[in-house]
């Protein structure tokens, strides 16, 4: 690439923009927190999903996409879930023809499959491994990190203690505590998902493992039957696959403190390591039409509810454009997600699209500029600028480098699966506002259905000379 000075990501452990130097080149690897699946995943869940498929795609093609692993958990040992499983199972278990653990794994399946369908509908590629965290509770047999081995080592390490059949980290252990949120130890709390006792050395020292009542889910450990901390999973399955150091771990910002703080003191401290993770990065928060997402106030969406229901803009709305909606705000900034963000992100798409329809059959590379911008910390909003100059120039090479880019940053025009039934009503609803001389909404109707690689066709029955519209996959 002309003028390619190399990958810079802003730390947020440095609070400063750097050069991505990956500790083997041959192996760069990333950890990004997943969904909890006590429910189905909201659009909030989906930002750092789309913002971290971005970067995966451009690691890949900086370094080859044999030579990139990327980790996504799933969390599926959370009290929500627990609730959620008694709620839904609870007569059967009362009968004692399921377990409780057997009655959240099917939980965790239903929305655990739901969200893989949401994501990839969001044009996301699946993580090269994704864990579960209830697979890395006990020893395993294959040896990989599990979390009673980590919590023993903290232990043995003089990191941790034991406290009425409790496991807490004692954050006095480790003297440069609380590098990564930079706050002062008197405004550090516990900060857990699941509630601490009260008897600990420090206030903000944190639970490793918890005990479980019969009515909770547990596992034999030497501390008695019981269930993981919040934070000890992460710290677990990210040295499974990637090592007790490794280059980068993405989250959202609300994850600094205390998750991913409280990840670096297991990590660091049970390997004796400088660090956990080279490279932190953050995604901001998100609103939805300048309010915080809550269900109190009605405007709390899940991802499936966006692309399947009209409760949001009166509209089904396609994943390319939540997509792109997404990527239009630089990711370390807040997001107002909104109807106008939305049918902005369409426009631009459908001007994309257009552009691309023009390619030839050439190879084309990803355009430099394109490349350039988000290898200066995902400049999304620069790569977009670029890619609408490009998509205003005349000519197949242009055109067809316009592809490529919507191909490389996820906004491919091909369907993986068709719904239908769902386009002959499409197609019912457009020749009605065809008839009522309605062209902006025929129009929207036809780019929707484009975005979603749908491709309209229209023409006159031979026999009645009445408009007909025949449609195929556009691929």
């Amino acid at each position: 690439m002309s003028g390619f000075k190399g990958l810079r990501l802003y730390n947020t452990l440095t609070r400063a923009k750097e050069d991505f130097v990956p500790i083997d080149t041959e192996n760069v690897r990333m950890y990004v927190c997943g969904p909890t699946v006590y429910d189905f995943a909201h659009i909030g869940n989906a930002r750092p999903v789309i913002v971290f498929d971005v970067l995966y795609r451009l690691l890949r093609h900086l370094y080859g996409a044999d030579h990139v692993t990327y980790v996504r958990n799933i969390t599926d040992v959370d009290d929500k879930i627990n609730a959620r499983a008694l709620r839904d199972f609870g007569t059967e278990i009362g009968a004692g023809t399921l377990t409780l653990n057997e009655a959240i794994r099917r939980v965790t399946e239903k929305t655990a499959g739901q969200f893989h369908k949401d994501v990839a509908t969001l044009g996301c590629l699946p993580p090269t491994v994704e864990p579960r965290a209830t697979e890395f509770v006990q020893p395993r047999a294959d040896g990989k990190t599990d979390m009673i081995g980590l919590i023993q080592s903290l232990i043995e390490r003089g990191h941790a203690y034991e406290s009425n059949g409790e496991v807490l980290f004692d954050t006095a252990s480790m003297p440069d505590y609380g590098q990564l949120s930079k706050r002062p130890l008197d405004e550090q709390q516990a900060g857990a998902r699941i509630a601490v006792d009260a008897r600990k050395k420090n206030p903000q020292d944190f639970v490793l493992w918890k005990l479980s009542s019969p009515e909770e889910p547990g596992w034999e450990s030497p501390w008695g039957r019981g269930r993981p901390g919040w934070h000890i999973e992460c710290s677990a399955m990210s040295s499974a696959y990637l090592g007790e150091v490794f280059d980068i771990h993405g989250g959202g910002l609300d994850l600094i403190f205390p998750h991913h703080e409280n990840e670096i003191a297991q990590s660091r401290c049970a390997h004796g390591t400088h660090a956990m993770a080279n490279v932190w990065m953050h995604n901001g928060f998100l609103q939805v039409e300048g309010q915080k997402m809550s269900k109190s106030l009605g405007n709390f969406y899940s991802i499936h509810e966006l692309l399947e229901t009209d409760t949001f803009g009166g509209r089904k709305w396609p994943g390319e454009v939540l997509r792109l909606a997404m990527l239009m705000t630089h990711y370390r900034e807040p997001i107002d997600f909104s109807v106008r963000k939305l049918e902005e992100a369409e426009n631009t798409l459908r001007k994309w699209k257009r552009a691309a329809d023009l390619a030839d059959d050439r190879e084309a590379a990803v355009p430099a500029a394109v490349l350039e911008a988000l290898s200066d910390d995902l400049a999304t909003y620069t790569a977009f600028q670029a890619l609408t100059l490009l998509a205003g120039e005349a000519g197949g090479a242009a055109a067809s480098a316009v592809k490529a880019a919507l191909a490389f940053l996820g906004f491919e025009t091909g369907a993986a699966e068709v719904d239908e039934k769902a386009v002959a009503e499409a197609i019912a609803r457009r020749l009605a506002v065809i008839a009522a001389k309605d062209w902006a909404e025929a129009d929207r109707i036809r780019d929707e259905l484009l975005a979603k690689g749908i491709q309209l066709k229209d023409g006159k029955d031979p026999a009645t000379g009445e408009r007909i519209t025949t449609w195929e996959v556009k691929r």
